[in-house]
């Protein structure tokens, strides 16, 4: 890459699939579920500040601003504090209005896992020329099985050697559906990662969601600055319609690429995902902490300062945070989020 592109960080999710150690003001992503460092700072390490990359431009929310600083440490960041959460649109939007027309924004979720990174560097590149060229480019994951949970981008033709136009995005498909994409091929995972130049961007939103863009644009301009941080006024920003990039954005315009690419990518969706990538025992059990097993396979123990026995149980997540303690077959982790309603 000849050029710095900028990154721009989605801090905002509740992450409640992964109840009870996610809520709150530790949200998922500054929790460190895959190894000594948090996701959020996982992800600012994939684009350093250098030849590269710009420093980040983080979107949090007013919660989350502490935590932000206190993990980012010494590394420099300029903060976009979003008043209330109002989807991954007027978030974006808010970076959009914020930039120079031809900086290149790199949209990364703050939660995600991402073991190969040169090969995410790769893609970069590759996206990087397509923006140049004014497309709005998703990079796609490519698909390790057929998975319900997320949504898949088809590829249409492709544009020279680095991409392929979007044909269409499918919404989370039924298992049949899922097994008959992948047996035809050119289908990916849709990771939440975007490329595109600001102008670029900003001109697909005043088309496609305008009231969207304007609210975030005129918030971003009445807001209050803090240092790193500029907290956008809540009363403009609160009329911005609450819509994902994708719907407002992705799927209406007619100049959208995918880069497909393998690179260890999970999105750490639920405690079996967690599981699945933690180092595990010769019994397929994770735990951390105090833990003693007996007679147990493929479990995730994670034991929160107490000490856990686990006797005779296979496919069980327990996880212990302060007085709330979670205990449920690892394939039932979709339903986690009922028990952290009921716990509110």
């Amino acid at each position: 890459m000849t050029l710095q592109i900028q990154p721009v960080i989605l801090c905002g999710g509740a992450g409640t699939r992964l109840w009870p150690e996610s809520r709150g003001d530790r949200a998922k992503q500054f929790l460190p579920l895959t190894g000594a460092d948090s996701l959020f700072q996982q992800t600012v390490a994939r684009t350093p500040a250098g030849e590269h990359f710009l420093p980040p431009v983080i979107l949090c929310g007013d919660g989350h601003v502490a935590t932000v600083r206190d993990q980012m440490g010494a590394h420099e960041a300029r903060l976009l504090v979003e008043p209330m959460p109002r989807n991954t649109a007027a978030a974006i939007a808010l970076a959009v209005a914020q930039a120079d027309a031809d900086t290149l924004l790199l949209v990364m979720p703050s939660d995600h896992v991402i073991a190969d990174v040169p090969a995410f560097h790769a893609a970069i590149a590759k996206a990087a020329r397509l923006a140049q060229a004014d497309w709005l480019v998703t990079f796609g994951i490519t698909p390790e099985r057929p998975d319900t949970g997320f949504g898949y981008i088809a590829s249409g033709a492709p544009i020279g050697e680095d991409g392929f136009a979007v044909d269409r995005f499918v919404e989370k498909p039924p298992l049949e559906t899922a097994e008959a994409m992948l047996a035809a091929g050119g289908y990916n995972w849709n990771a939440g990662i975007f490329l595109f130049r600001a102008g670029r961007m900003r001109d697909a939103m005043l088309t496609h969601c305008r009231a969207i863009f304007e609210a975030a644009d005129k918030a971003a301009a009445a807001g209050m600055r803090d240092g790193d941080a500029l907290y956008a006024d809540a009363l403009l920003f609160e009329t911005a319609p609450s819509d994902s990039i994708d719907y407002a954005v992705m799927e209406k315009d007619d100049r959208v690429a995918v880069v497909p690419v393998a690179m260890g990518w999970s999105d750490l969706g639920s405690w079996q995902a967690v599981h699945a990538l933690a180092a595990c025992d010769e019994a397929d059990n994770a735990t951390v902490g105090d833990v003693f097993l007996h007679d147990s396979l493929g479990n995730l123990i994670r034991a929160g300062g107490k000490r856990v026995s686990v006797v005779g149980m296979e496919g069980v997540a327990v996880i212990v945070d302060g007085d709330d303690i979670l205990v449920m077959p690892l394939k039932r982790c979709q339903d986690v989020r009922a028990a952290a309603k009921a716990r509110e």
